[in-house]
């Protein structure tokens, strides 16, 4: 599904990313670990085309996706729910759910599935955004990606600022949405016990490269890469 070769990236002339390989199988989920720093926040946005990477390759299904600007590969089918959840405060639930109509082209929306997933969403479709909790916003930030039924979902830190009861649940549902959907899912993350509900396994990062692929049982050794 997702194949990253050799990827170096940086900001102005400060490299950040330093010849990352990683892969991604089709209906798989996938952790990205590392200490505060690692280049993990930077992959993510050169994966769905935030940053241009300065060479390497990077393939999507059977695309290269390398040159297209971040618009073309959520057309193609990549859901991205940034650090921070970026949902558009002054517009309603139901406003901002229709931004991830254009993920995956012409493919029907999912309005049904993502409110499901999360029915607090159903609930409140008429509430502006800005008025919901950390969690709430996680929640729609996700149901945004998924309406639009993305083949793959970057998540970069979706437990940041969410309250433990809703990282489980928030957990929990990510994993049915893979399960149930077949959606392949590349996520960063720093919670341990997100890591274990959710990652079948993990890629550690350091000073901006992978340095480690480890399965999902080996905690105690993922736990040691994610101290600050």
């Amino acid at each position: 599904m997702l194949a990253i070769e050799d990827v170096h990236a940086s900001y102005d002339s400060t490299p950040v990313l330093r010849g990352v390989d990683l892969t991604v199988g089709e209906g798989e989920v996938v952790g990205v670990v590392g200490k505060n720093g690692a280049g993990k926040t930077t992959l993510m946005k050169t994966v769905i085309g935030l940053l241009e990477p300065d060479s390497g390759t990077i393939r999507f299904g059977d695309r290269d996706v390398t040159d297209d600007p971040a618009d073309a590969r959520a057309r193609g089918g990549m859901g991205y729910i940034p650090q921070g959840r970026d949902v558009f405060p002054s517009l309603t639930v139901a406003e901002n759910l229709r931004m991830g109509e254009s993920i995956n082209g012409d493919g029907e929306p999912r309005y049904d599935a993502v409110y499901d997933y999360f029915p607090i969403l159903g609930e409140r479709r008429e509430q502006k955004a800005g008025t919901m909790s950390g969690g709430q916003q996680q929640m729609l930030a996700v149901g945004r990606a998924l309406v639009g039924d993305p083949d793959l979902l970057l998540l970069d830190e979706p437990s940041e600022g969410v309250q433990p009861s809703i990282v489980t649940e928030m957990s929990g549902t990510i994993g049915r949405i893979s399960d149930e959907l077949g959606t392949t899912v590349l996520f960063v993350e720093q919670n341990l016990s997100v890591i274990d509900a959710l990652a079948q396994r993990c890629y550690v990062m350091e000073k901006g490269r992978v340095v480690e692929e480890l399965s999902a049982v080996e905690r105690e050794t993922i736990a040691s890469h994610l101290a600050v």
